[in-house]
């Protein structure tokens, strides 16, 4: 090999001797961006190789499906529960893979892998006699006895993804607590005492390990909180210790949606639209395609991205109209409590990597003031929801007027 490379490299070193600085510099970086794609070869042969096996995986399953209907048929019916659930059931239910009863749909929703738990959330938060009786069938197949009321509450809210309409939240919380003190009697003087403990504990858990949160309740401030609310009786300070420990150490799992999800999550969203968004780090102005959802702003560089540039949660910020003077029809989104620190957001980098955002406000601009106002008011609107502290307050309301009747 030795005797290979050396003359080629004399035979470099006078092509180089014989050039221009000005040349020498070309035919490095020539070199330079050979080594690049020839590196870049190498990358995509490896993909393609990646893409080759996946496929090749995909056909045995396919044929693996084959000899078994039943499985494929069960897989389909769980990819169309992810997407509609009254039509997953249906396609489950006609091909005799499912009993129509809500026994076995209660079963199936508990213990099949594979489901969305968002969408096992918002079937069983339905209103519909059927729906109910299944939740309720949901509900008594999780054994709370003897268990603390943190486990208890860390098994419950993973079996599904508690869904965002406060009615329904209200109804689930409620079957918990009666499920909980049924099998615990004797813990607590009455459901309604349970309830309202078991937000406390959401409420903490939320307040302890939400980075946004700055000031983090003490042991103190978590008994204060709870001051009577066992029936005009305060519960031992023990137990709500305890529990207090217990979350600080380990926080809530919530499910979170899949990666398929991602789809789900910006259709029929609540408003989109180009708008001009200043930066953080670097005072440019950029267009980006804003969507709002689910209490979040999401911003793309282009219409049809599969992932957002950012995300800019909604929750403890406001919205205002601002003059600019080089810029028309501005609004900027803001810290509620005035705090000088970041807004708690992310996004993604040159390299395509997730960090934290670095706006301690957003300033955007729309394209008139009709459209202006029209964005403010849907944001207003995303942020103003929170039902979890609305229930809490009146769960604690009515357990006080019962102890004073």
């Amino acid at each position: 090999m030795s005797t290979v490379m050396v003359p080629e490299r004399m035979e470099s070193t006078k092509e180089m001797n014989g050039l221009t600085p000005k040349e020498e510099a070309l035919l490095t970086e020539i070199r330079k961006r050979k080594s690049e794609l020839l590196d870049e070869i190498q990358r995509l042969k490896a993909e393609i190789a990646e893409v080759t096996a996946e496929m090749d995986s995909v056909d045995q399953r396919e044929n693996g499906s084959r000899e078994d209907p039943r499985a494929k048929q069960l897989s389909t019916g769980k990819k169309k529960f992810n997407i509609d659930p009254d039509k997953g059931l249906e396609y489950l239910i006609s091909n005799n893979l499912l009993n129509n009863t809500p026994e076995d749909i209660a079963e199936f929703l508990m213990n099949e892998e594979g489901l969305n738990k968002t969408m096992i959330g918002n079937y069983l938060g339905e209103n519909a006699v059927f729906n109910l009786d299944v939740f309720r069938i949901f509900v008594e197949l999780h054994d709370f006895k003897g268990r603390s009321l943190v486990d208890a509450l860390r098994e419950f809210l993973w079996s599904f993804r508690l869904p965002g309409e406060a009615q329904k939240i209200d109804r689930m919380m409620e079957a918990f607590a009666k499920r909980y003190c049924d099998q615990n009697p004797g813990v607590f003087t009455s459901s309604d005492t349970c309830y309202v403990l078991s937000f406390s504990l959401i409420l903490l858990n939320t307040s302890l390990h939400n980075p946004s949160v700055k000031d983090k309740p003490t042991i103190e401030r978590f008994i204060q909180m709870n001051r009577g609310i066992n029936c005009g009786e305060d519960l031992p300070t023990d137990i709500l210790t305890s529990l207090f420990e217990s979350i600080k150490n380990e926080q809530f799992k919530i499910p979170e949606d899949d990666g398929n999800d991602i789809t789900r999550t910006f259709f029929n969203p609540d408003r989109e639209g180009w708008l001009t968004k200043e930066g953080g780090l670097h005072k440019s102005w950029r267009k980006r395609y804003f969507i709002l959802k689910d209490n979040c702003l999401y911003y793309f560089k282009n219409v049809g991205d599969r992932e957002p540039r950012g995300i800019i949660p909604l929750e403890n910020l406001e919205v205002r109209e601002v003059q600019d003077s080089k810029r028309k029809y501005c609004f900027e989104i803001y810290s509620a409590d005035n705090s000088s620190s970041l807004i708690k957001a992310c996004k993604t980098d040159s390299e395509g990597k997730v960090v934290e955002g670095h706006h301690d406000v957003y300033r955007i601009c729309a394209e008139s003031s009709q459209e202006r106002e029209t964005w403010i008011g849907c944001i207003k609107a995303s942020m103003i929801f929170d039902p979890f502290y609305d229930m809490l307050q009146a769960r604690k309301k009515k357990v006080t007027q019962a102890a004073s009747n």
